[in-house]
């Protein structure tokens, strides 16, 4: 279903004078009855123009069909419109929103706009929001807090909230009743309207809100402003239908979406053409490409058979789900080349009634089978991993089930979550019956244990020189660069600054357990991954 409507700032005016005369009368109320008030939910004064985003449409997978659009233009009257003006966009999330970004940016210059790198000399100021934990969307309501004071300095500045966090009903609302500094909000299906909504913010001079929660369309042809020219992200695929219980992504971003091997082929080879050093095919479940194609038996084993012949040094894919793992996407990656040893495997858990809860949709058996193929298959794989802990109903003994697993695979490096709760997904209606204290003492735990693996594996690197995709200088050192091996290990190591971009063999002399530290090698030197 189209959601597409424009808010009037001044209905929201309106609503906020009348409720600054009630206050007196909502001092007298008791706290239950304020924090009513407090909570309600100001779209129904907004009836006639606003219609919030639904979670309830966006779980619906219906049979319309995904629409590929390859027409996307500027429309003449907007493309000066930025000129002699800033743009400021900060980025919260995983890869797909530095993607959106990247596209948004690229609007952004052909509208005129030209980035700078400070909020406070910017006139469209967007913030690329995350909807996967609590805490992302604390940022950025607190960044709203901080921008209020900007906007109040500069009342023709335009300020907008975009992505996942947009795809949500209750941050809406929030904004609606709390935030009336921002000028524009919009999510993560039309972000190819971004010229029409900053128009409309311009113009008319009300609050924008245009969220779409329709099962998305793919947008070919859309301008990318990317960052630097060593490492390239190439989506292939959107959305997401697995709908673990405890992830509000499939909600956001809509349903299973994969774009034309052709588009996604002639994208990677134009990166090649401008010398991109490493090139990520991105989608938030990346190896279930393809299976929504009605006429072509084709997946992401088949695309990176093809793409791997292209020049591009290094080949990357990211986020794998374990139960679209298949067999030809392990025959691909075991010819090797430019096809890095990393791969990405979440697992979340480690019991498997605790992955039937979250609807993982595979057992700890079925996971172990997958890595065991992985290591026979690429003996040299560096697996890394997502793990939560503390979700509703895990007890000792099921975590220790995740500390066995760990042990047992001996993941190179993991994200570890404390559970958070997202609205709107069935967890959020489990009772979270692990105690807060409980949950910390067992993130403490299995991060000590995935510690001691991480660093024992770096230290079997000391000697070994490796290869090195440099980019750029270390945030902590600017005399010492930093750079990934192909098996996405952290090396820093001091040398010319002409080297960034470039792949260089390092020698590895010092191991911690997040980064390698090395020395330059000049001569030629066996080489591992």
């Amino acid at each position: 279903m189209l959601q597409l409507d424009i808010c009037l700032r001044r209905y929201k005016q309106q609503y906020a004078a009348k409720a600054v005369r009630s206050e007196n009368v909502l001092d007298t109320k008791d706290n239950k009855t304020r924090n009513k008030e407090k909570n309600r939910d100001y779209s129904q004064y907004f009836q006639t123009t606003y219609t919030p985003p639904s979670l309830k449409d966006a779980k619906k997978r219906g049979k319309e069909q995904t629409q590929i659009l390859k027409d996307f233009t500027i429309p003449e009257n907007l493309k000066n419109i930025g000129v002699g003006k800033k743009f400021y966009i900060r980025t919260y999330g995983c890869q797909m929103n530095e993607h959106d970004t990247e596209v948004m940016a690229g609007i952004l210059n052909e509208m005129g706009y030209d980035v700078t790198d400070t909020s406070e000399d910017a006139d469209v100021i967007l913030l690329n929001t995350c909807a996967i934990r609590e805490n992302a969307e604390n940022k950025v309501f607190g960044e709203l807090g901080h921008l209020k004071h900007t906007k109040a300095n500069n009342p023709n500045l335009l300020l907008g909230v975009c992505g996942c966090m947009s795809q949500e009903e209750s941050v809406v609302n929030r904004i609606l009743s709390t935030y009336p500094q921002v000028d524009m909000i919009f999510g993560t299906h039309n972000i190819h309207r971004l010229p029409q909504i900053i128009e409309n913010a311009l113009f008319s001079k009300e609050m924008v809100v245009e969220v779409w929660s329709k099962e998305g369309d793919i947008v070919e042809n859309l301008p990318r402003k990317r960052k630097g020219n060593v490492k390239g992200w190439v989506n292939i695929m959107y959305g997401c239908d697995k709908f673990c219980t405890y992830c509000i992504v499939p909600y956001t971003r809509g349903k299973e979406r994969s774009r034309h091997p052709q588009d996604i082929i002639e994208e990677v080879r134009q990166l090649a053409r401008e010398g991109y050093k490493e090139v990520t095919l991105l989608g938030q479940n990346v190896n279930a490409y393809g299976k929504d194609f009605e006429d072509l038996n084709y997946g992401l084993g088949d695309l990176m058979d093809e793409i791997r012949k292209i020049d591009i040094p290094r080949l990357r894919f990211t986020t794998s789900h374990p139960r679209d793992f298949d067999d030809r996407l392990i025959e691909v990656l075991a010819k090797g080349g430019n096809i890095v040893d990393h791969i990405h495997l979440p697992v979340q858990h480690g019991n498997s009634d605790i992955l039937k809860l979250m609807a993982r949709k595979y057992t700890r058996e079925h996971y172990m089978e997958l890595v065991n193929k992985i290591k026979v298959a690429v003996p040299n794989a560096a697996l890394t991993t997502d793990i939560i802990v503390g979700f509703p109903n895990e007890t000792d003994e099921q975590f220790e089930e995740t500390i066995s697993l760990v042990k047992e695979v001996e993941y190179d490096a993991a994200y570890t979550f404390i559970y958070s709760p997202r609205e709107g997904t069935p967890a959020a209606k489990m009772k979270d019956n692990v105690p807060m204290e409980v949950k910390r003492e067992r993130l403490q735990r299995l991060n000590s244990v995935l510690n001691d693996i991480s660093l024992r594996k770096n230290q079997a690197y000391i000697g070994k020189v490796v290869e090195v995709l440099v980019e750029g200088e270390s945030k902590k050192n600017p005399d010492v660069l930093t750079g990934h091996t192909g098996s996405n290990k952290v090396v820093n190591f001091k040398a010319p600054k002409h080297l960034i971009g470039e792949i260089v063999k390092v020698k590895i002399t010092d191991a911690k357990t997040w980064n390698l530290g090395g020395e330059l090698v000049v001569e030629k030197s066996e080489v591992v991954s």
